[in-house]
């Protein structure tokens, strides 16, 4: 959970938030995976607020390459 908060942009009002907020505004979010061979897409709702910040987190917490 520190990983993921430190991961999100200083700029958010996430970035401070305690964990708690963070678990229900990020991890129980309902979305619908689309797994394939080579990657995972994640179909979120229309109205989801923070689909976003998701994505940007997604990219922000892939380990880099070797």
């Amino acid at each position: 959970m520190l990983t993921v908060r430190d991961a999100i942009p200083k700029v958010r009002e996430l970035a401070t938030a305690e964990f708690a907020t963070l678990r229900l505004r990020l991890l129980k979010i309902a979305a619908r995976v689309v797994e394939t061979a080579s990657r995972i897409r994640l179909a979120f709702a229309a109205a989801c607020p923070e689909a976003d910040l998701i994505r940007c987190l997604s990219s922000a917490l892939l380990p880099l390459g070797p």
